[in-house]
């Protein structure tokens, strides 16, 4: 397995020795797959996470256009509005299961579309695994950077066309999704602020991840906030350390995205420590981070 792959799964794997780990993490994935099945037949029944409504929501699965594939993803914005700012959610490496449909389903009730694209699809179906450093190996790793990109792309250019107003882009997204927030921002000129939550912040270059987020620090076209953990291993204090000195850098010399920047640490919290659906969920910290990036998107022009 590559050192990037490697650094993921340990952070995924935290907290949880073996056989009881190995236990309590296959029931994690197996509830993934289980709840990603019942979010694609519209069907979702009452799961370990936290159920928000549709009501008062257009809510559902949609197919994103990208150069002749049909990419699924699922959005979620207020009835009957258009015109609305937009938020990419950009899930784990469990892909756009339960959990992902219900952040998204949060954002539209503040007001958001917000759309959770599947950007690793064509790699494999995420919800079939029951192990992480198979799941990483087999599809994951396999996943290019310039594919997701040009995924993003082209969800951005669907909101545009269904109800999303795209002067008011912002973006989030979820360990694997926390880096590719970085990048996205990085990549897209049009992002006006993104919050990544626990995201991979350096590792080797590859052929299908050439760069990383400390890489990437003076192209950032938004300010990006960053929700760690401090007791997550797989993310080490010291690389958000290496990502503070970068943005600092880029910032004096005049990327005023990068030096608007920031980083809130939760001392005592692991890593996932939003995903209400694992037992790494600490309500403290999550309901804390939510506000912080509500506040983050109206504070940079997403609202």
């Amino acid at each position: 397995m590559h050192p990037n792959q490697i650094e993921d799964s340990e952070a995924l794997l935290q907290g949880a020795g073996s056989p009881d780990r190995r236990a309590v993490l296959q029931a994690a994935i197996a509830a993934s797959a289980v709840l990603a099945s019942a979010v694609s037949t519209g069907c979702a029944q009452a799961g370990p996470g936290k159920q928000t409504p549709a009501a008062g929501l257009e809510a559902g699965n949609v197919l994103i256009d990208v150069n002749g594939f049909a990419m699924p993803a699922y959005r979620a914005a207020p009835s009957g509005k258009s015109n609305l700012p937009v938020v990419l959610v950009i899930s784990e490496i469990f892909g756009v299961h339960a959990h992902i449909a219900d952040v998204a389903r949060r954002l539209a009730h503040a007001g958001y579309l917000a759309i959770a694209p599947s950007l690793f699809v064509r790699q494999g179906d995420a919800g079939s695994y029951t192990e992480i450093p198979r799941l990483m190996s087999e599809v994951i790793a396999k996943v290019p950077d310039a594919q997701v990109m040009a995924d993003l792309d082209a969800t951005v250019r669907w909101a545009a066309a269904n109800g999303g107003d795209i002067a008011r882009l912002g973006i989030t997204g979820f360990c694997w999704g926390g880096r590719i927030t970085w990048l996205y921002t990085a990549h897209n000129p049009a992002v006006k602020a993104g919050v990544a939550w626990y995201g991979r912040l350096v590792g080797e270059a590859t052929a299908l991840a050439p760069r990383h987020p400390v890489d990437l620090a003076g192209q950032l076209h938004g300010p990006v906030l960053g929700l760690y953990g401090g007791a997550d291993t797989g993310i080490p204090i010291a690389t958000v350390d290496r990502m503070k000195a970068a943005l600092q850098e880029a910032g004096r010399k005049g990327n005023r995205a990068a030096a608007a920047s920031s980083f809130v640490v939760y001392p005592d919290a692991p890593h996932a420590f939003h995903a209400d659906y694992r037992p790494s969920y600490r309500e403290t910290e999550a309901r804390d981070g939510w506000k912080r990036m509500l506040a983050w998107f109206r504070q940079h022009g997403v609202a």
